[in-house]
């Protein structure tokens, strides 16, 4: 599986930095990337971080599979978990499968403009 990043960008308050750039692993592999917010990305009225990642394949647009930092949307595989809390993120992806190749990003959504 080859995974990227895009790794920083800067359109409102938040910059949101993601690292690795370019990941390759191999099939059973664990990848995991990191995401860096210069604010915290915690919301108070609801006591959670918003903080989502996507997964961009060639030629479709982004489809989100990780919010509020640590919980899967329907239908994404368990071997996909985001931890992290304040302005560190982690997406963790274990027993890595071919399909699993793509962009990766992550997303504040605790101010507008959104970052990612």
């Amino acid at each position: 599986m080859a995974g990227s990043v895009v790794g920083h960008f800067s359109y409102g308050e938040i910059t949101v930095t993601q690292t690795p750039e370019y990941m390759s692993v191999s099939p059973g592999d664990t990848a995991r990337f990191s995401c860096k917010s210069s604010k915290s990305v915690y919301y108070s009225p609801r006591s959670l971080y918003y903080l989502a990642w996507y997964l961009q394949r060639p030629g479709q647009p982004p489809k989100l599979f990780i919010f509020d930092a640590n919980i899967r949307e329907s239908g994404t595989p368990e071997r996909f978990s985001g931890s992290g809390s304040g302005t560190d993120f982690t997406l963790t992806i274990t027993r890595v499968i071919e399909d699993d190749a793509g962009y990766y990003y992550c997303q504040q959504g605790v101010e507008y403009p959104l970052t990612r």
